[in-house]
């Protein structure tokens, strides 16, 4: 997988229009078909799409659940800012 992708691409999918993307360390997750069937509900994938949610998926889940669900969700990884 090369996709890269800045924390700005991101940002702009934070709604069902432009579909519901996040972050998880590096990764770029697509969310959007996945967050009718995500256990914790929709409002919760909904809250941090367009944003990094590490912090807020480490706190409910291990790495089983990354390692499960990455090869359908994960598109991508984040660029590394430009150092200036």
């Amino acid at each position: 997988m090369s996709e890269k992708y800045t924390p700005a691409d991101v940002a702009s999918h934070k709604n069902d229009e432009n579909g519901l993307w996040i972050i998880i360390d590096s990764g770029v997750y697509d969310v959007t078909k996945f967050v009718d069937e995500h256990p914790g509900g929709s409002k919760i994938l909904k809250r941090v799409a367009g944003k990094d949610a590490s912090k807020q998926f480490w706190k409910y889940h291990n790495d089983s659940v990354l390692k499960k669900y990455s090869p359908k969700l994960k598109i991508g990884e984040v660029k590394d800012a430009a150092k200036l």
